[in-house]
């Protein structure tokens, strides 16, 4: 092989690993993203969401990470034996075209700490990270306290 057709050839891997990180950026559909608004200096706001698997093959999230506070993590309201508790989860697997709704009593985004006081209107960017290393930015709309998002 000389060297322009070495050159074409790294051409064409380069176009083959573009395409499949386009292909892997759209296996996560993420809609109707909000946090509601918290009173300033609040350390705790939560984070909602609808998340689709638009993939043909299952998907994992292991976190979601935002500049706009120090912590976040992926949690569950739970029942148990009368008392709801919270829990951490440490991957949140969805099927091929399955949805998981993060919602208010349920599956969401603990989001502690702020880093600034987090206001009605704004729009906070958040941080997909998959398993399989991929990454998905979106933005989450905050709404006021008496909302639900919609």
């Amino acid at each position: 092989m000389d060297r322009s057709q070495r050159w074409l050839a790294w051409i064409g891997v380069g176009l083959v690993a573009v395409a499949g990180s386009v292909h892997a950026e759209g296996k996560l559909g993420v809609t109707d993203a909000w946090i509601r608004a918290a009173p300033p200096g609040a350390s705790m706001l939560a984070g909602y969401a609808t998340l689709k698997n638009v993939g043909d093959a299952p998907i994992s999230i292991l976190t979601v990470q935002s500049d706009a506070f120090r912590m976040t993590s992926l949690h569950e309201t739970v029942i148990q034996e009368g008392v709801s508790k919270m829990r951490e989860l440490h991957r949140l697997a969805i099927a091929p075209g399955a949805t998981v709704a993060l919602a208010p009593g349920g599956k969401h985004l603990m989001l502690m700490q702020p880093r600034h006081d987090i206001t009605v209107g704004e729009k906070v960017e958040m941080m997909f990270l998959l398993a399989d290393g991929t990454r998905l930015e979106t933005y989450f709309d905050v709404v006021a306290p008496d909302s639900t998002g919609d």
